[in-house]
């Protein structure tokens, strides 16, 4: 595969050296550093490439011929993902996404910017999944389903048909939400939830769908920092 895109990870977590691995072997990107911010700046080298610091990145490599992808996971419900993605287009660059070649997205799906779609995914007919979404390995989504910005969906997870997630959710392993669901903004859903009924905005849930928590007032300051 032609390599004709420069590429730029910032993140130096497992999911940096994840995200690494998928560009380069399963990608038409070139990977050509990593990047973090100053203060969390641990190593000037990883996986053979530069790590820099975020705040210099402009001054290394052009924005106009690099793209970048923030491989940062779900912390404070997606939105340090959202807000390096954010700082990173301000300063020029492009986003880029990455679809496994062993997913299967139906040639209808309407996938936002800067997504990460890992392998054994089924995204079928007629889905929307918004602008930083990252799906993990094996999931199932569900024909008409939408997802809104800054989602995580973890491993086996199902999301049945005609379900409207809301921005800034989670959806943990083996999670399954039936027909017709709405989830609104800022939800955790557990590990191994059966969601049967619909779940209001800021809503932690576990075990079964009926046991759900309002967010602390100290988790939802958290995620206004």
């Amino acid at each position: 595969m032609d390599k004709n895109k420069k590429l730029i990870i910032i993140g130096d977590s497992a999911f940096a050296q994840i995200a690494y691995e998928y560009f380069t072997y399963d990608s038409d990107y070139e990977v050509v550093a990593f990047s973090v911010e100053k203060d969390y700046l641990k190593d000037e080298e990883m996986l053979g490439l530069p790590v820099i610091p975020l705040e210099d990145i402009e001054k290394l490599y052009n924005p106009e011929n690099h793209y970048v992808f923030v491989a940062t996971v779900y912390k404070k419900l997606n939105r340090l993902r959202t807000r390096l993605m954010k700082e990173c287009k301000d300063k020029g660059y492009k986003l880029a996404s990455y679809i496994s070649s062993h997913a299967f997205v139906w040639k209808n799906v309407k996938i936002g910017e800067h997504c990460f779609i890992f392998e054994n995914n089924v995204v079928q007919p007629f889905v929307e999944l918004g602008n930083n979404t990252v799906l993990w390995s094996g999931n199932h989504i569900g024909h008409h389903s939408r997802f809104g910005d800054n989602c995580f969906v973890a491993s086996h997870a199902v999301v049945s048909g005609f379900c409207n997630i809301g921005d800034n959710c989670f959806i943990g392993v083996n999670a399954t939400i039936i027909n017709n669901i709405k989830i609104g903004s800022d939800c955790i859903v557990g590990a191994g939830v059966l969601v049967l009924k619909d779940i209001e905005s800021g809503k932690i849930v576990k075990g079964k769908a009926s046991d759900v928590e309002f967010l602390s007032e100290r988790t939802k300051n958290s995620l206004k920092e």
